[in-house]
């Protein structure tokens, strides 16, 4: 079992960190973003149910926290640690420890919590992508990616700032929502267009 699983989790890591091409990330990430803010558009009323009861979901955050452990598991197993090789073994016993005692313990915003280590996870490969690359126009992954990352850090930290960001963009008499979705699915569109016609790789 050990020998299939080793090769796998390699293969997905490089799939993952190593052979992304910067216009299949920006193909992926154009492509997700334009569905997502479309269906959130169209579908206002149960997309903000969803939204609106997903803070204190503890079904929803059980399920998040154990992909964003798997997520960190096969990062630590595969990646270069440089001089803190030596902690590898550590980290990788603590993690699905950690993840236990957190779903044990922790019942408030668990699945914000978790929802923010993804988003901070999902930033590295875009920024792996689009490191050195030519076109002026990669900026659209790093950008959205330390996005992701300062976002992720205070729900992790701060997770009733989720509920608090939900309530302010559903707001009555306003069009947040519209303007959200919108905003969303143009940098998506834009960031389609781009990899497919400036971007490098296949």
């Amino acid at each position: 079992m050990l020998r299939i699983c080793g090769p796998a989790m390699t293969d997905l890591y490089n799939a993952i960190y190593e052979d992304l091409t910067l216009r299949q990330a920006g193909v992926i990430l154009g492509i997700v973003l334009v569905v997502v803010h479309a269906i959130a558009y169209v579908q206002k009323p149960q997309v903000m149910k969803f939204l609106v009861d997903l803070p204190r979901n503890r079904k929803a955050g059980i399920t998040l926290l154990i992909f964003a452990t798997a997520w960190a598991f096969l990062m630590i197993s595969e990646m270069d640690l440089g001089e803190f090789y030596t902690i590898r073994h550590i980290v990788k016993f603590v993690l699905p420890i950690g993840c236990f005692l957190v779903i044990q313990y922790v019942d408030e915003f668990l699945s914000v919590r978790a929802l923010g280590a993804i988003m901070m996870l999902a930033a590295a490969p875009l920024l792996n992508a689009a490191f050195l690359e030519p076109p002026v126009t990669r900026l659209l992954l790093p950008t959205i990616a330390y996005i992701w990352i300062i976002v992720g850090m205070f729900w992790v930290g701060m997770p009733f700032l989720m509920r608090d960001w939900i309530k302010w963009l559903g707001a009555k008499d306003t069009n947040r929502y519209r303007i959200g979705c919108i905003s969303g699915a143009v940098y998506g569109l834009l960031t389609l267009i781009c990899a497919i016609s400036f971007w490098g790789g296949y």
